[in-house]
């Protein structure tokens, strides 16, 4: 019943497991279980079991699993949905109540009951499941809710999407409980006929329809455009974090949903290896939560993974990870994916990320996240002796140079500045253009009108860019890729002596890049420019079975070229760190 004293049922049995030490978890889900022990003091918050006990009737008795077979809800399950159906609090509003035989109507204070959870984010490792709970919220929401409702469901590809409304196609197809079978009795084909005779939940081209109450629910691509004003009530969205996204869609769709009356928004995903895409801002936000950096008693987080990389090596600790290990998958599928990331490096990230919730940048990126988050205060290194790393182009591509100032006690400031033609920012998409007016907002990233750029004048502007800044550049690295003609310039103008030529390739590459990544781990790398976050953050790296790395520019729109003329200047200020003494 209504309490606003009582603890959750499902939520007890598991906080009374974790007291006693026979699950264990980590970190952020002990901060999601402080913030539930608020909610219980809290007397503004009420506890209320029916819906969650209806909700678990109807998935045990009517849903079944994608091959056939009946479905048995989760513990795990059971412990998020009761966070979403169990929490309520109340609001005063106006009421108008009409006047009866021709009298007018008049206004009233009442209380509305309302659901407390709006947003519920689930990260956790592969293979728990996660899919089969989003389609339980949807099957519940369009069969038991007497509104008319519009409901979706996304991911990055259409066809992964689809998967959250295969068991459900399959439970309608069975019909096991007594619900589903009323609701699919009749034939299809009845269309001029008796509509007591007609199917009142079917699967169509369009979703699967509840003619009821007319209600659907869709598949939707994850893409702004087709998400944003949409007026939809439940929405559940998978793997945003995991796959390589630019665009946050869970705010595009709460814009439309928070018109309506206790909308409800499950995104569920594995952790990812994509860098400095929406995931990651999402992430940071949920974490900020979790630690009480703002209060969002709206929001319930899930998060499970890992505390340490050391955890890996010991099974007990797993379930840190999933939740539903030894259930909707085994422990011998761990064990094999464990020795297969000890012995094939390639996949050793993927798998950390992806089985046991260890935010990796993938096998081949080469920043984490922390490293890449630029220094609040900002300098302008005035004066100071520096060393020039460039990066050349071809013609309509990046033009990188980056500035590395010593600083002493193993610290170096960053500085760095682009260029790219007018032509090549007009033929952008609009996310990365979004991001490029950012450079060109804090002076990192000049457009140079024209189609190709012109060598001779992107030399002059940066040679202005020294004056002005007074920078003393006693040595400059360079790649020799399309880098003569501005080469030669700069030894007849500045002299040949600390000039140095840094070739691409493991050889040269290997060493200077493991040098800069232990600057980067212990924040010795000082930057406040965007536009270098984006480069290391895009920055990937190639491995062989020895150990040595070097650069890998993978798509077109993500550039490392900052980062590369960073390793330019880098080598450059070893061969001559006399000039700096």
């Amino acid at each position: 019943m209504l309490s606003n004293t009582a603890t959750p049922k499902y939520y007890g049995e598991f906080r009374e497991r974790v007291l006693r030490g026979e699950i264990p978890v980590n970190e952020y889900v002990s901060l999601e279980m402080q913030r539930i022990d608020d909610l219980i003091d809290n007397p503004k918050y009420w506890y209320d079991d029916t819906p969650v006990e209806k909700f678990i009737r109807f998935c045990n008795e009517e849903l079944t699993l994608t091959d056939g077979s009946p479905l048995e809800l989760l513990d795990s399950f059971k412990l998020w949905a009761e966070q979403i159906y169990g929490w309520y609090y109340f609001v005063e509003r106006s009421v108008f109540i009409p006047g009866k035989d021709g009298r007018p109507g008049r206004y009233i204070q009442k209380r509305i009951k309302k659901r407390l959870i709006n947003k519920q984010f689930l990260i956790v490792a592969r293979g728990a499941a996660k899919t089969m709970y989003l389609e339980a919220i949807q099957a519940y929401h369009l069969t038991c809710d007497p509104d008319t409702t519009d409901q979706i469901t996304t991911a990055p590809t259409m066809r992964q999407a689809e998967e959250v409304l295969g068991p459900f196609r399959t439970a309608i197809a069975r019909a096991n409980g007594r619900l589903f079978k009323f609701l699919t009795e009749g034939s299809l084909q009845n269309t001029t006929g008796n509509r007591d005779l007609r199917k009142k939940l079917y699967s169509s081209k369009a979703g699967i329809v509840n003619s009821l109450t007319n209600s659907l629910l869709r598949v939707l691509p994850m893409s702004i455009e087709k998400l944003q004003g949409l007026r939809c009530k439940i929405a559940t969205i998978d793997e945003w974090l995991s796959c390589d996204i630019r665009e946050d869609p869970i705010d595009a769709i709460a814009q439309g949903a928070s018109k309506l009356e206790d909308w409800l928004i499950v995104a569920a995903s594995s952790e990812g290896t994509i860098r400095n895409g929406v995931g990651d801002t999402i992430k940071m936000e949920l974490l900020d939560i979790l630690h009480g950096k703002y209060p969002a008693q709206h929001v319930s987080i899930w998060y499970y993974c890992l505390d340490d990389v050391k955890e890996v090596a010991d099974p007990e600790m797993w379930v840190k990870a999933n939740p539903n290990l030894g259930i909707t998958v085994d422990y011998e599928v761990y064990q094999l994916d464990k020795e297969r990331a000890e012995n094939t490096p390639a996949a050793r990230n993927d798998i950390l990320a992806k089985r046991f919730g260890i935010p990796m940048e993938g096998y081949t990126y080469f920043f984490t996240f922390e490293e890449t988050i630029p220094f609040d205060y900002a300098r302008d290194f005035w004066q100071m002796p520096c060393s020039l790393g460039a990066d050349m182009s071809q013609g309509d591509d990046f033009c990188a140079f980056t500035f590395l100032f010593p600083l002493g006690r193993d610290e170096y400031g960053i500085k760095t500045r682009s260029y790219i033609t007018s032509r090549t920012l007009v033929n952008l998409p609009r996310s990365p253009r979004q991001k490029y007016e950012e450079f060109m907002n804090e002076g990192s990233l000049i457009i140079m009108d024209g189609t190709v750029l012109n060598m001779m004048e992107v030399y002059d502007d940066l040679e202005k860019y020294i004056e002005d800044n007074e920078y003393d550049v006693e040595c400059i690295g360079y790649d020799p890729y399309n880098a003569k003609e501005f080469m030669q310039r700069w030894a007849t103008e500045h002299g040949e002596f600390g000039i140095e030529k840094v070739p691409q390739g493991v050889k040269t590459e290997s060493v200077p890049l493991g040098e800069l990544k232990d600057l980067a781990e212990d924040r010795k790398l000082i930057f406040d420019q965007k536009l270098m976050q984006f480069a290391m953050g895009n920055c990937v790296t190639l491995e062989d079975t020895n150990g040595n790395r070097k650069l890998l520019k993978k798509r077109y729109e993500e550039k490392i070229d900052n980062v590369a003329a960073l390793m330019d200047a880098w080598v450059a200020y070893k061969v001559n760190k006399d000039q700096f003494e």
